[in-house]
């Protein structure tokens, strides 16, 4: 597969974000020694659309690279081999940033990027079932080494969880009605393909419901998604973590596509901004200070020229921050 057609998202803006953290050797602890070059994570390698960017364009930086998807790793890999041991690419969960970077004997981090979400590669491999577009079996997992698919979320989830599922995570109005028509079917046999579930939810809707909002299919398969990858629960530990490893000066770039992943990422950081303080004190010591510097007024959004061009980029959100006090020791 090539990996020419992924077209990373708001990539200028990401960049110019992280540059000033990216653009010069940091300075070594140890008067004389040479100059460190700066570290940036890309916890979302996917393709390394936004890893070979940065790479090209910090000529001095070091990048580490991680997927949980081994498949994202390999096309990555030969996209960026020419970096040579510049980029270090590690499969894990993004939650796992602080293990990873201990044992890489990094203590601290000038750059992080987050692209969340589905990657270009998953969306258009059709047998990953993704895709309510195609049909394709029902795995949606973005390790497939482990973990259970969304078939078996479908056939085996109790009805009331399933309805938390869709409500929570797909925003999913029509959930009790999907999910009666779900439970019903897949007692006369279990789900297995993606096709069948559409039909399903095409069938099972209202007609008004059916007039707005694109695919009726989408909410579904996005409460599918995260239930199956566990992403808002990984989100909720990775986002506080990443921002606990960045170096004094260092850059968080995070871009999100729904509603639920960009609420998480502004609780973070507006937390990280805010001064801890008692109420009522005539000065805030410094350890009540702000952490974070948010660098993006609310969330920045895609022009209209990019999302013409990428229809991909068009529910992109994007937050920075920029680390300005260590914590307190």
């Amino acid at each position: 597969m090539s990996n020419t057609r992924h077209v990373p998202v708001m990539l200028q803006r990401c960049l110019d974000l992280l540059a000033p953290a990216l653009e010069r050797p940091e300075e070594p602890l140890n008067p004389g020694a040479a100059p460190e070059a700066p570290v940036v994570v890309d916890c979302t390698l996917g393709l390394g659309g936004h890893s070979e960017a940065l790479l090209t364009r910090f000529p001095a930086a070091r990048l580490i690279g991680l997927d949980r998807d081994k498949e994202a790793l390999r096309l990555s890999g030969e996209r960026l081999a020419s970096f040579g041991d510049r980029a270090t690419l590690v499969h894990a969960v993004y939650d796992e940033l602080p293990e990873v970077l201990d044992r890489l004997d990094i203590h601290r981090v000038q750059g992080i990027l987050f692209d969340l979400g589905v990657s270009s590669m998953q969306l258009d491999e059709a047998d990953r079932g993704f895709a309510y577009a195609q049909d394709a079996p029902l795995d949606m997992r973005m390790d497939q080494t482990t973990g259970i698919s969304a078939a078996e979320v479908l056939n085996t989830y109790p009805p009331g969880e399933l309805v938390r599922i869709l409500r929570m995570y797909g925003e999913e109005k029509q959930a009790r009605r999907i999910v009666s028509a779900v439970v019903r079917e897949r007692g006369k046999e279990p789900f297995s393909h993606s096709a069948r579930l559409v039909e399903l939810i095409r069938d099972a809707l209202p007609q008004a419901v059916k007039r707005t909002g694109g695919n009726p299919a989408k909410r579904t398969f996005q409460a599918l998604r995260i239930e199956v990858n566990g992403e808002l629960s990984v989100l909720e530990r990775a986002i506080p973590a990443a921002v606990g490893r960045l170096a004094l000066g260092g850059r968080i770039a995070v871009l999100a596509y729904q509603s639920l992943e960009d609420r998480l990422v502004k609780q973070v950081f507006a937390a990280g901004a805010a001064n801890t303080a008692p109420a009522g004190l005539p000065v805030v010591p410094e350890e009540y200070q702000p952490r974070l510097k948010l660098l993006t007024r609310g969330a920045e959004l895609p022009t209209e020229e990019e999302v013409a061009e990428n229809r991909r980029a068009a529910p992109a959100r994007l937050r920075g921050a920029q680390r300005i006090r260590e914590d307190a020791s």
